[in-house]
């Protein structure tokens, strides 16, 4: 089982910048992916960004210039480094990992972007 704790949301106001951790611990194998979904009230989760773990990286084109995502794999860790941030990145934002056994997902932490 793969457990992900996720954290560095908060309130920010637009124009600022905040950085998201998430954490895995259990077994996520050497070759997965990690990143960020977000959801929006009334909206459907969306893809944020990726990362395998071979180093290639994908990013919605919203977001494209402005989050860049890292990770850390001795530490099993990904970020999500949240620049130039807009009212319109309001959202729950979802950790997920994408092993050989399946996808496990965090149990969320709220971004909130005041105008």
């Amino acid at each position: 089982q793969v457990q992900l704790v996720e954290s560095g949301g908060g309130l920010v106001q637009a124009g600022g910048s905040l950085r998201l951790s998430c954490a895995a611990s259990g077994n996520i194998f050497s070759r997965n992916v990690m990143g960020w979904y977000r959801q929006a009230p009334g909206k459907q989760r969306e893809l944020v960004a990726d990362h395998t773990s071979g180093g290639s990286t994908s990013y919605a084109d919203s977001v494209k210039g402005r989050f860049t995502i890292s990770r850390d794999n001795a530490k099993n860790t990904v970020y999500l480094q949240m620049n130039s941030l807009k009212p319109e990145d309001t959202a729950v934002y979802y950790c997920h990992a994408d092993t050989v056994r399946g996808r496990y997902w965090g149990q969320g932490t709220q971004v909130i972007v005041s105008s």
